[in-house]
């Protein structure tokens, strides 16, 4: 599979200029998703022939944010490409993926609202003082 970066909702001019200019020395393929195609198995968008495409268009909401999908990246790409993209101040884009075996037959918004769920539960604090499942039953010295 050729190296591709399906992007979702990246509807700012400036941005996507910045983002091009990243990443065009790394000679990957960028794949602008419209929104009629948000219900594509990702799998099919990134060129998987095994993925089959969809018939019907999608018709829901846009993306709450710009969403990211790597696809074909060996983890030193992956590094490369994450490096030029902070080196561009192109912004954050805090709502990333690499296509897998699981989430190759996912739409957009699943992909997207599963990455969305992560996100929060990363970023929920508990207090410090309440015990966690690991140290309940742990006997006391």
């Amino acid at each position: 599979m050729k190296e591709t970066i399906l992007l979702f909702n990246l509807a700012d001019k400036q941005t996507r200029r910045k983002v091009e200019l990243a990443l065009f020395p790394l000679k990957l393929r960028l794949r602008y998703i419209p929104k009629d195609q948000y219900n594509q198995p990702l799998g099919a968008l990134a060129g998987l022939g095994d993925v089959p495409p969809c018939e019907a268009c999608y018709e829901g909401e846009e993306l709450p944010d710009t969403m990211l999908v790597f696809a074909g990246l060996s983890d030193a790409r992956l590094n490369q490409v994450l490096l030029a993209l902070r080196r561009s101040k192109s912004g954050t884009f805090p709502y990333k993926a690499i296509l897998t075996p699981t989430n190759q037959f996912w739409t957009a918004p699943e992909c997207f609202a599963e990455i969305a769920r992560e996100h929060e539960l990363m970023h929920t604090e508990t207090p410090m003082n309440q015990p966690t499942d690991l140290s309940v039953n742990l006997p006391k010295n």
